[in-house]
């Protein structure tokens, strides 16, 4: 065949010999990986799951460190303008955001229906509310503290 030329047979040997690199790499690797799996205790899953060093870093930093869960809740601060419901107070939050075109400030009152289990908010008190899962048709938000009394 006109395939045995000393080219076709100089490509041959550097393709076996990278096949051999590549087949000594992988029994490299799996050594390494047994000895790893070997030296870290059944329970640290964490520590198992390799994690490139870019990401912990960001991890790190956007997650707050007193609480558990990745995802905080959001949190808001308003004034309870309704508690003429059973366990349920209605809170005015007050956003203050710029105007897209014009520049000017302009506010945005929001009312959040927000149980309160105790009923110890009255009308005119500042409160804490925090996001919750869905309670009622209209309730999401529930009462975290009491922040000022109305005088």
């Amino acid at each position: 065949m006109a395939d045995e030329t000393p080219e076709n047979q100089e490509t041959d040997e550097a393709t076996e010999t990278a096949k051999a690199a590549a087949a000594d790499a992988e029994k490299a690797l799996e050594a390494i990986e047994a000895e790893a799996a070997a030296e870290l205790p059944a329970d640290d899953v964490e520590a198992a799951v390799p994690v490139p060093a870019t990401a912990v870093k960001s991890t790190k930093a956007a997650e707050p460190e007193d609480t558990g869960r990745a995802n905080r809740r959001k949190v808001r601060e308003g004034i309870v303008v309704s508690d003429a419901m059973t366990s349920t107070v209605v809170v005015a939050v007050v956003d203050r955001v710029r105007h897209p075109k014009y520049g000017k400030t302009v506010q945005r009152t929001k009312k959040l229906y927000v149980h309160d289990a105790e009923d110890t908010a009255k009308v005119g008190d500042r409160v804490r509310v925090q996001e919750t899962r869905p309670l009622s048709k209209l309730k999401r938000w529930r009462l975290t503290e009491v922040v000022e009394r109305a005088r």
